[in-house]
């Protein structure tokens, strides 16, 4: 079973890539945000093996594949939708979402809905004081969204592809009282540079 590959990325399509190890190549879904053809990349390996196919999920960080491991043990939850959760939310802020049982966090991720949403609340109240980001998570209470410019400048920024945790870590350095456009434009050129 593969564990960790590292390589070059030879192509990016929607969110799989192709990562050329040594001269043989891997199809690997990933989240595909701040990927770059032709960049160095490793990845841990979620080897999910099937009757008709072997299909490989890449993650950058150890607590993000813990992550997603821990989505899989969730009845309803396959890979594809796991996936697509840890690309929208930080560690932490699942693991916040799941400790303070903040069921509307939840159902704002892709895919998730009300009936998703609780039963990973459910199953995975205890296992998330596992995952590595354990002592931060305890501490992290969700953030009071300030203003609806930032609300809105959040959810254009989303719908662009970017991270919860990316937008909100570009959000906080924006000058105060911007309008909606002026969040979006100091983001978009503050993301830029990754």
């Amino acid at each position: 079973m593969i564990g960790y590959l590292s390589g070059k990325i030879k192509f990016i399509f929607g969110d799989e890539i192709i990562l050329d190890v040594n001269g043989v190549g891997y199809r690997i879904s990933v989240n595909p945000s701040g990927l770059e053809i032709g960049a160095a990349a490793e990845f841990f390996i979620h080897t999910a093996v099937r009757e008709d196919a072997i299909n490989l999920y890449g993650f950058k960080t150890r607590e993000t594949f813990e992550l997603f491991e821990n989505l899989l043990t969730v009845s309803g939850v396959g890979a594809k939708s796991a996936l697509a959760i840890v690309s929208k939310i930080s560690v932490a802020e699942f693991v916040a979402a799941v400790v303070n049982q903040d069921i509307n966090a939840l159902t704002k991720l892709p895919g998730v809905g009300k009936k998703s949403a609780q039963r990973i609340l459910l199953e995975l109240k205890d296992k998330v004081k596992n995952l590595s980001t354990e002592n931060v998570a305890q501490d992290f209470k969700p953030v009071q969204i300030k203003s609806a410019a930032i609300d809105e400048a959040t959810d254009a920024l989303s719908a662009l592809g970017y991270t919860s945790a990316e937008i909100s870590a570009v959000l906080k350095r924006a000058p105060k009282n911007s309008t909606t456009e002026q969040l979006i434009k100091f983001a978009l050129k503050e993301l830029s540079k990754f």
